[in-house]
């Protein structure tokens, strides 16, 4: 362990089951294609994704909610005896051009047990299809309305992927706004710089078995769509110490095996830096979003973490 530093090594070697989970996931079709020629292709000719659908049990496990804001759908999932004391808003990831994967339903379903939070999960509109200032518009309004009937300093803000930039970034934006903000902030695995400019990131690639550098590159240009993708805005790893200051407590979780372990590095030294208080922690040999494969000891490590951050005053 790494203790006494802003860097924390969880587990120094993968566990037989998370080696297992990534045999199995490098012998599937991959979720983004490997290449950014194959990437603008796949693009040019996808139809219009649609949201995993959530499984029928969670109506006898959890109490649920069906609201709308912005004119887009967003789904609160309550423990069975009623509302927690901390409620999650949590985005999910797919590069900002994918929809919920039906993982992200088991992932929402531990929080609630392991972590013991309400979490309302959005279901916010892609791009290209859509332009990024609808998903901004909508996690703005969530924060919004659950700011009005639950304390702000209770809600913990979470992603994972392109969901962990757009969690970052309704922090930062509601840090600029000077209103309420949220209590804590948790990143799982964030994408940080949609640019992937660091050349640290090659020597990662090939432990990468779902990112690849130049595929994201592409999906980060048409998420920036006619921003510049370098631009903080883009970008939240570049955002000035000013900003990054008034952001709340901060945890993020992230493989060793994840390109986006560089800049989580990174980022977190720039927390420090700045005064937050800020940890990352790492899994040797674990995948990208690896706590989405619930049933591993690394995934219910990070829950357990999780539940720990909440609980601290």
């Amino acid at each position: 362990m790494l203790s006494g530093t802003s860097i924390e090594l969880r587990s120094a070697k993968a566990s037989l089951t998370m080696r297992l989970v990534k045999w199995i996931m490098s012998r599937k079709s991959a979720v983004f294609p490997h290449d950014a020629g194959d990437f603008a292709s796949y693009m040019a000719s996808r139809k219009l994704p649609e949201d995993a659908p959530m499984p029928a049990k969670f109506e006898q496990q959890f109490q649920i909610e069906h609201w709308e804001a912005e004119g887009q759908k967003l789904v609160t999932l309550h423990p069975k005896s009623g509302p927690a004391d901390w409620h999650m808003l949590y985005f999910h990831g797919g590069g900002f051009i994918l929809p919920m994967f039906k993982e992200h339903w088991p992932l929402a379903a531990e929080l609630i047990g392991q972590a013991g939070v309400s979490i309302t999960l959005p279901m916010y509109e892609v791009v290209p299809e859509n332009h990024y200032s609808r998903a901004d518009r909508l996690a703005d309004a969530a924060f919004a309305k659950l700011a009005e009937t639950h304390d702000p300093q209770r809600i913990v803000i979470c992603g994972d992927s392109a969901g962990g930039h757009m969690a970052l970034s309704l922090a930062l934006r509601l840090a600029k706004a000077g209103g309420p903000q949220a209590g804590k902030l948790a990143l799982f695995a964030p994408w940080l710089d949609v640019t992937m400019a660091d050349p640290a990131m090659q020597a990662v690639e090939p432990h990468d078995i779902m990112l690849k550098i130049g595929t994201l590159r592409s999906c980060g240009a048409m998420f920036a769509d006619e921003r510049d993708p370098a631009s903080a805005e883009c970008s939240p790893l570049y955002a000035a110490p000013e900003a990054l200051a008034q952001l709340p407590p901060t945890r993020i979780f992230t493989g060793r095996h994840d390109l986006f372990i560089i800049d989580s590095r990174t980022f977190t030294h720039k927390l420090c830096d700045a005064g937050v208080n800020a940890k990352l922690y790492e899994y040797e040999g674990a995948p990208h979003v690896f706590m989405a494969v619930t049933p591993t000891r690394e995934a219910k490590d990070v829950f357990a973490l999780v539940r720990q951050f909440l609980a601290e005053a």
